[in-house]
C-alpha cells in the first residue's frame, strides 16, 4: 500500500477549498448535520447543482455516463475534502448507490432517464430498504408488490428512510414471490415519490434532527418497466448498490474536523479559570483521539487503494466502518467529558455553545452511527467470516 499523494491530489484538495470560498456563504461553517428548513434546503439544492456542474457528484463514474472517469483514490480524496469542509449538496443515495447500480443493471431507457439528472445534481434519491421487522436481517422484508396488468401494486412500510421528505425518487426492495426462499422472490423497483398512495412521516432523532422517515405504501402503483434488473432477483442487484460505497472516509474526515475545531476552542480557553487543557488527562485524551483519527483515515485509505487495484475490500471495508463509527462515539463522549457542562448547551443556540453546539450534537447523533448502514455486530461477523475465515 502506498498512501503518498501526488500533485493531482493536492490540486484537487485546493480546488475544493477554493470552491468553498467562492460558492458558499462566508464565513462557512456548514449545517449542523441535517438539512433543516427551507433556507438550508434551497442552499443544499443549489450547491448540489454546482457540484454536478463540476462533475464532483459522479467523479469516478465512466465518462460516457456523465462521470469524471476518476480513479478511486481521487474519489476518496474528493469525498474527504468535501466532508472536512462540510460542503452540503451531496446526494449519497443517488450518486453513490443507485446511480452506479442503474449503470450496471438498468435498461437503456432507465439509464437515459435517471443517470443524467443524478450527474447534474437535479434529483434527490432516497432508499427504501429497511422495515420495522427487517433491518440487519434485510431479507426478511415483507413490503409486497403484486402484479396488476402493466403495473405492480405496492403495500407495506419502510423505515429509517433518509431524506424521504425531500426525495424525488426512491429505490426500494419489495417481495414479489412470497413462496420463494428468503433471499429470492425480492424485486428492485424505481419509484417516483409523487406517486399517489405514499405517506411520509418524520422520525426525529435524539439530536432533534429530521433525517429519517417512515414511509407507508397504500396501493401504490409502479410500472413494471421500473423494475431494476430481473424480477425476483432484486436482492442481488441491491448487493451491487451496497458494494459501491465501501469507504467511511467522509465519516472519518468529519470527525477529524470536529476534533480540530474543538482543540482550537480549548486552546482559546487557556488562561481562564478551570481551563480544560490545564489538566494533563484532558491533553492525553485529545492526543489519543488524534492518533485514533489518523488510524481511521489510514484504514479508509486502504479501502480506496484496494478498489483502485481491483481488489474486493470486504473485511477491510467492515473494519474501516466499525472503527470510524465507533470513533465517532468515542469522540463525542470524550469531548463532552473534557468540556463539561458547557457542552450541554442546546445545539440550536449555536452562538453561546462551545464549537457552535457541534459537540453536543456529535454526542447525541453518534449514538446511531454504529447501527446505520450495517450494525457493528453485523460488520464484525463479516470480518470474522470473510477476513479471518472463521466458521459461520
Amino acid at each position: 500500500m502506498d498512501f503518498m499523494f501526488g500533485p493531482e491530489h493536492d490540486n484537487l484538495r485546493q480546488e475544493v477549498r477554493d470552491f468553498v470560498k467562492k460558492e458558499l456563504p462566508q464565513p462557512w461553517d456548514g449545517f449542523m448535520g441535517e438539512v433543516d428548513g427551507p433556507e438550508e434546503l434551497a442552499l443544499d439544492k443549489l450547491v448540489r447543482k454546482k457540484l454536478g456542474r463540476k462533475g464532483w457528484l459522479t467523479f469516478a463514474w465512466p465518462k460516457e455516463y456523465g462521470g469524471g472517469g476518476a480513479d478511486h483514490i481521487m474519489q476518496m480524496v474528493l469525498n474527504e475534502e468535501l466532508s472536512y469542509n462540510r460542503v452540503p449538496g451531496k446526494d449519497g443515495s443517488g450518486n453513490a448507490f443507485i446511480g452506479p447500480c442503474i449503470i450496471v443493471h438498468g435498461s437503456e431507457e432507465q439509464k437515459k432517464v435517471h443517470v443524467p439528472p443524478i450527474a447534474r445534481g437535479e434529483v434527490v434519491w432516497c432508499q427504501g430498504f429497511s422495515e420495522p421487522n427487517a433491518g440487519s436481517d434485510l431479507a426478511s422484508l415483507q413490503t409486497a408488490a403484486v402484479k396488476d396488468g402493466d403495473d405492480y401494486v405496492i403495500n407495506g412500510t419502510k423505515i429509517w428512510t433518509t431524506f424521504a421528505h425531500y426525495g424525488d425518487w426512491m429505490h426500494l426492495l419489495c417481495r414479489t414471490d412470497p413462496n420463494a426462499e428468503k433471499h429470492k422472490g425480492i424485486t428492485y423497483f424505481l419509484l417516483d415519490m409523487k406517486t399517489p398512495g405514499i405517506t411520509v412521516k418524520p422520525l426525529l432523532n435524539v439530536a432533534d434532527g429530521h433525517i429519517f422517515n417512515q414511509c407507508f405504501f397504500d396501493n401504490v402503483r409502479v410500472p413494471a418497466k421500473n423494475i431494476l434488473g430481473q424480477l425476483n432477483r432484486g436482492w442481488y442487484a441491491a448487493a451491487t448498490a451496497l458494494d459501491f460505497e465501501r469507504s467511511s472516509v467522509a465519516s472519518s474526515s468529519g470527525a477529524r474536523r470536529l476534533l480540530d475545531d474543538s482543540i482550537t476552542y480549548l486552546k482559546s480557553q487557556t488562561g481562564t479559570a478551570h481551563a480544560p487543557l490545564d489538566k494533563p488527562m484532558a491533553r492525553y485524551k485529545l492526543a489519543d483521539l488524534v492518533v485514533q483519527s489518523e488510524a481511521g483515515k489510514v484504514l479508509n485509505y486502504r479501502v480506496g487503494w484496494m478498489q483502485r487495484t481491483g481488489k474486493a475490500p470486504n473485511a477491510e471495508a467492515s473494519i474501516a466502518k466499525v472503527f470510524s463509527t465507533e470513533l465517532n462515539q468515542r469522540l463525542g463522549r470524550t469531548l463532552m467529558e473534557i468540556i463539561g457542562l458547557k457542552g450541554l448547551h442546546y445545539h440550536k443556540d449555536r452562538k453561546r455553545a462551545p464549537v457552535l453546539g457541534r459537540i453536543e450534537h456529535q454526542f447525541l447523533h453518534s449514538i446511531a452511527s454504529t447501527i446505520g448502514s450495517g450494525t457493528s455486530e453485523i460488520q464484525r461477523n463479516v470480518i470474522a467470516w470473510r477476513g479471518l475465515g472463521l466458521p459461520r
